[in-house]
């Protein structure tokens, strides 16, 4: 049997990559290195979300601590420049991004993955952070972007596939919310702020 491809997935725990997870094994015929960037996530939480990928089905997962590099090369200068969004929103989103790529590719190397993969919805600036970063790094990495071109289109529908195919997931349909946690913030986000007219995600800063 010939040696499958690898992908490098940056992954979360939350719906939409543990779902992915799962795709990228069914619908791309993909060993899957699930790579979750520690950036001041609760550490308890980080160990079982890297056993879940294993269990999935995953080749490898790791929770990269990228806390120190993330504070002393990115936050302190951004805390020196009192960069924010409008001058009230923490970047936390496009300060973390450019990291953890930078991870992703070297981890793409080590594992000689074709493939790096990633779960941000086609709306947002996260595809072209990690997108362009990748990119910039190492052009010759093809980049899979599911949530642009799966049908699931919703995140009942995500959550309904993940049952289907025995995929836990954090979300249930009363809680169908997520909260990127990091050192600089923790915005959370909801299926009804998918929707076009409703207000940004709601966020906290530390």
């Amino acid at each position: 049997m010939a040696e499958k491809e690898k992908v490098v997935l940056a992954y979360s725990g939350g719906l939409d990559t543990s779902v992915i997870v799962k795709w990228l094994q069914e619908e791309k015929n993909l060993d899957v290195i699930a790579i979750c960037g520690n950036v001041g996530q609760d550490e308890k939480d980080l160990s079982w979300i890297k056993q879940k990928a294993l269990d999935m089905g995953a080749i490898a997962s790791e929770a990269v601590d990228m806390r120190e590099e993330y504070a002393e090369k990115i936050l302190s200068k951004a805390i020196w420049a009192n960069g924010k969004y409008e001058g009230v929103y923490p970047l936390l989103s496009a300060l973390s991004r450019p990291l953890i790529s930078k991870h992703l590719v070297d981890i793409a190397h080590q594992y000689g993955a074709k493939y790096v993969a990633h779960g941000c919805t086609g709306k947002g600036n996260d595809q072209v952070r990690f997108e362009t970063c990748i990119r910039a790094l190492d052009p010759e990495l093809e980049i899979i972007a599911p949530v642009r071109v799966w049908d699931l289109t919703t995140r009942d529908s995500e959550m309904e596939w993940a049952k289907q195919h025995g995929v836990p997931v954090p979300t249930t349909h009363k809680k169908p919310y997520s909260i990127d946690d990091n050192l600089w913030a923790a915005p959370s986000s909801a299926a009804s702020l998918r929707t076009p007219g409703t207000s940004r995600p709601r966020t906290s800063g530390r």
